[in-house]
């Protein structure tokens, strides 16, 4: 079966020649000749290998610890309107492509919402996203790249990439390519990590130098051996601030533990072994001010322009201009 095909949602083209793309058996063709494969009903404009592989291991290995389905703790729909800038159910009828999609905490509850979710991943981790998400009328998962897109230009209501862009070869260009998807009056939301200044006191840098050079499954081990060993410090002083902050220069271990009680102990660990692997193993980690972001969508020409620092994460959202803003 191929993805679900609807007069609402967006078909897929090529991104070599813009071609439109019909389904022909377990491929998706071109007019011109193209032939893309459907695995597991997922089209694979991109092989799962390189630096993604990484990724795949790890939302396939943790593809339910931050849904909000299964932790109960609603921290994906909070951070994820706050970063829309208004309430997930103003999504509703709109086309959405969801850059970066990983096991789905962000896209279940768009699809939940109503949105026509197209939601796109470098990784394999386009195959926990769909187990979680299932075959729901208004969503279509593929595997591609943010700088080749299988969709047409200048399409989308909505263009959301979280937690992605500072693992890419170039922001920049990955911002641009975004925007392309972009339709007129439709609104852009991104996020990148910034400078901090516990970036240059932990030893998390020096383990990561190692770790990101190994097999996927290797480095996977160790940082749940080191999760095993840090995380019970963690949890023992989450409620002594000072003592949190002595732990955090030595432990390599990513640890939320004082910041979100709602979450229980075991989710907490598991969160832990999520983020530490993804610390410790991205081949890229860029890092860009809110400056920086802003000046790169005032290139673009974006308007309503709203960048601001949350922790260690730069936060931003823009309209292109022209037609009829869809959302407010």
């Amino acid at each position: 079966m191929t993805p679900h095909e609807s007069d609402s949602m967006v078909g897929f083209v090529s991104p070599r020649t813009g071609a439109a793309l019909s389904p022909d058996g377990e491929t998706l063709v071109s007019t011109v000749g193209e032939r893309v494969p459907v695995v597991r009903s997922i089209p694979r404009f991109v092989a799962s290998d390189g630096y993604s592989a990484a990724f795949g291991l790890q939302w396939n290995a943790h593809a339910l610890t931050q849904l909000d389905s299964s932790t109960n703790a609603g921290l994906s729909r909070e951070r994820l309107e706050r970063c829309l800038g208004m309430p997930l159910e103003r999504l509703a009828g709109l086309r959405v492509l969801e850059a970066g999609c990983g096991a789905g905490r962000f896209t279940e509850l768009m699809v939940q919402a109503g949105a026509l979710v197209h939601a796109v991943d470098l990784s394999s981790a386009v195959e926990a996203n769909r187990r979680n998400v299932g075959a729901a009328p208004n969503y279509v998962v593929a595997q591609a790249d943010i700088r080749d897109l299988p969709f047409p230009a200048r399409t989308f209501d909505v263009v959301l990439c979280l937690g992605v862009l500072q693992h890419t070869p170039s922001p920049e260009a990955s911002i641009a390519a975004l925007w392309r998807m972009v339709a007129p009056g439709g609104l852009l939301v991104i996020d990148h990590y910034t400078w901090t200044l516990s970036r240059l006191t932990k030893l998390g840098p020096l383990y990561r130098q190692i770790l990101k050079r190994l097999p996927p499954a290797r480095a996977k081990r160790i940082t749940d051996v080191l999760v095993d060993v840090f995380f019970p410090l963690h949890w023992a002083v989450r409620r002594t601030r000072i003592l949190q902050q002595l732990l955090s220069r030595v432990s390599p271990c990513l640890s939320y533990c004082h910041i979100y009680p709602e979450l229980t102990r075991a989710q907490h660990e598991d969160w832990c072994r999520l983020d530490t692997y993804d610390e410790l193993t991205d081949h890229f980690k860029r890092l860009r001010s809110v400056r920086s972001i802003r000046q790169t969508l005032v290139a673009l020409r974006g308007v309503q322009i709203q960048a601001l620092r949350y922790y260690h994460v730069v936060e931003a959202r823009c309209r292109k201009p022209g037609g009829t803003p869809c959302v407010g």
